[in-house]
């Protein structure tokens, strides 16, 4: 009797934590499939409320490989970048320019680089800058910085102040 009392007991058992991890695994792909879109609606919000103002802004598209300068609802510059790699991305979301450097040595893992040209810094280390170092524009080969050709870094960095708005997309 005991025997069968505990195998009916062990057997509810599997099946309660088997349905649990089964509703947690759904859960948790729900609430990230919800965060991500609940991101994107922001950055979706953020680029039209820029689009109806008079202000400047950047818009970077990751998954173009794109910059385009915007007064407003008007594009005034757009050029090549290379983003993050996969090991080492860009972070997506909503930004402005917190700083500026006409050159800057840069240094990370496995990487020291002096005489950045023309750096605009949005999060931290994370920034937009020229890169004399290679000519891959159009492909992610940073660390997670947004890399430009060094005349359009020069051109982006005499148009942009402080403060200015800088949406990453994918």
């Amino acid at each position: 009797m005991k025997t069968l009392i505990y195998s009916d007991w062990a057997r509810r058992l599997k099946i309660l934590l088997a349905g649990t991890a089964l509703s947690l695994s759904v859960v948790s792909v729900d609430a990230s499939e919800v965060w991500a879109n609940s991101k994107n609606q922001i950055i979706a919000q953020q680029i039209q409320t820029l689009q109806q103002s008079e202000r400047r802004w950047i818009q970077i598209n990751l998954s173009k490989q794109r910059l385009i300068a915007w007064e407003g609802n008007k594009v005034v510059y757009g050029a090549k970048i290379s983003s993050g790699k996969k090991s080492t991305p860009t972070r997506i979301g909503t930004f402005k320019i917190q700083s500026k450097l006409k050159s800057t040595r840069m240094r990370g893992r496995g990487y020291d680089v002096p005489n950045v040209p023309h750096a605009m810094f949005y999060e931290g280390n994370y920034g937009i800058h020229g890169a004399y170092w290679h000519k891959r524009f159009g492909t992610p080969v940073s660390h997670g910085c947004v890399n430009l050709a060094p005349k359009h870094a020069q051109w982006l960095f005499k148009w942009a102040s402080l403060g200015t708005p800088v949406v990453i997309h994918k």
